[in-house]
């Protein structure tokens, strides 16, 4: 479990630090993975197209 220390009485900053530790453990990505069943040919088609994408980062990145 997630812990952050109060220093001072400072909510605010706690909280800042607590949802960066979050995200920084991955928990919101993994949520959003167990939202829904994906068929087994969907995943596939995202995959390709994340992979696409990804590509097109690459090469964009080797021409500059």
């Amino acid at each position: 479990m997630t812990q952050v220390a109060v220093k001072n009485g400072n909510l605010d900053f706690a909280l800042k630090k607590f949802k960066q530790k979050v995200a920084r453990d991955g928990v919101p990505s993994e949520c959003k993975k167990h939202e829904g069943y994906d068929k087994p040919g969907v995943k596939r088609r995202l995959a390709k197209k994340e992979g696409i994408k990804n590509a097109r980062k690459r090469n964009k990145a080797n021409r500059d």
